[in-house]
């Protein structure tokens, strides 16, 4: 038992680290950008664009690779390899001469950060199932504490020197890996392994496993609009509080903070006794249920004040994730884990190529309507409606109960 609790604690450090290194490079990366293009704001504006997007790329294809490789190989040195080219993959970042060797770094980095997947399939192996929601709030916690740190972090060392923030990013994850290869234990017994097929592992074909099970593809749908909708606060949150509350870069970076200690307070603290006392069921039904009212009022919010009264709604749509996972690691067998964390990454990776320009675009479309502000939550709203949608998807797919997967 100790050992396990050991295991499980550095997994979770290894989302943490991970997250804290994606978030310590977000204050600098579109300054280091605007520096190789000479000063030109909106040129760089387009081409931090093409990084988002290329980042998504790589997870998307990146992640179901991962997934089946740890289903062939173990967990193990899944995890540690992950870690270990991320490290390396940042120190490239911290040294670039030029934009284009920034931009393959940046491919590089959404490609091993795509370790999220085995990370998950790890938590579902050492966890019984009815205690995975609750393995996999502490997993959102550590992403929460993450996202609350990595940005804060990166302003304070990028004041210092824009590509110390890239530097500290690569010695954490190094250091990470080199930690967890005297600590962390295999998760997965090779008679439970699955033998490695390019057909699972490329994106599409990751994806057929969501159509095994009925029920398995209604709760996959249900994340991946889930995602959609959740892109519009990194897509639009900053030039739409920007734009109608008159919020400065110092008041939109304590917000991103309160939004990260509310997740943090409600993934760590929460789920657990909240689920077992409401099933998992009624835990996506009612995130999804707080995710739809909370954005959906970000969207009509008169004032920044009303703004901010909706951060802990949205943080109750935390306990969506937990437990949409749960339920959906119990409708497959234990060797095809890092297979479905990879398919559901991969469904994040495709939402990263598309929601962010539907966003984008509605706020472009509901500032250009010139009424005094209000029609610059258009995203909001939107946002809010395909959560409704989720939620109305979720409530007729788990009205029937499915056994849990044996082992295979």
């Amino acid at each position: 038992m100790p050992a396990r609790r050991a295991a499980v604690a550095f997994i979770l450090i290894t989302v943490l680290l991970d997250v804290l290194a994606l978030g310590i490079v977000i204050p600098v990366l579109p300054k280091l950008i605007e520096g190789f293009m000479g000063g030109d704001t909106a040129g760089a504006a387009q081409v931090l664009g093409l990084f988002m997007t290329l980042w998504a790329l790589m997870q998307f294809v990146g992640s179901p690779i991962q997934g089946a490789l740890s289903d062939h190989f173990g967990r193990r040195p899944v995890v540690l390899a992950s870690n270990f080219g991320l490290g390396l993959d940042y120190l490239v970042m911290a040294l670039a001469p030029t934009l284009w060797w920034m931009l393959i770094g940046r491919a590089l980095s959404g490609l091993t950060a795509a370790s999220f997947s085995t990370a998950t399939a790890y938590i579902a192996d050492v966890t019984e199932p009815e205690k995975r929601a609750a393995a996999f709030g502490k997993i959102g916690a550590a992403f929460g504490v993450g996202f609350v740190l990595g940005p804060a972090l990166g302003g304070w060392l990028g004041h210092f020197d824009p590509r110390l923030p890239f530097w500290v990013a690569g010695g954490l994850s190094l250091a990470n890996a080199a930690y967890g290869y005297f600590v962390l234990p295999e998760s997965l017994p090779p008679e439970k392994r699955e033998r490695f097929a390019w057909r699972r592992a490329h994106p599409l074909g990751s994806l057929k496993l969501l159509r095994t099970h009925p029920e398995l593809f209604g709760l996959a749908s249900t994340y991946f609009l889930f995602q959609v909708a959740h892109w519009v606060l990194p897509s639009s949150f900053v030039l739409y509080t920007g734009f109608r509350y008159g919020w400065d870069t110092a008041t939109i970076g304590t917000v991103l903070a309160a939004v990260g200690i509310c997740n943090v307070a409600v993934q760590g603290f929460l789920v657990r006794p909240v689920i077992k006392r409401i099933g998992e069921r009624h835990a996506v039904v009612f995130g999804l249920g707080c995710g739809a009212l909370a954005l959906g009022s970000m969207g009509l919010a008169p004032s920044g004040m009303w703004f901010l009264a909706t951060l802990p709604l949205l943080a109750l749509s935390g306990f969506f994730g937990p437990s949409a996972n749960a339920l959906m690691t119990q409708r497959v067998p234990v060797s095809e884990q890092g297979q479905l964390q990879g398919a559901n990454a991969s469904f994040t990776g495709i939402t990263g190529l598309l929601a962010p320009f539907l966003f984008t675009q509605t706020l472009s479309v509901g500032i250009a309507l010139n009424d005094g502000g209000g029609a610059s939550g258009l995203p909001f709203v939107v946002a809010g409606g395909v959560l409704v949608v989720a939620l109305a998807i979720a409530w007729v797919v788990t009205r029937r109960h499915a056994p849990v997967a044996v082992a295979a």
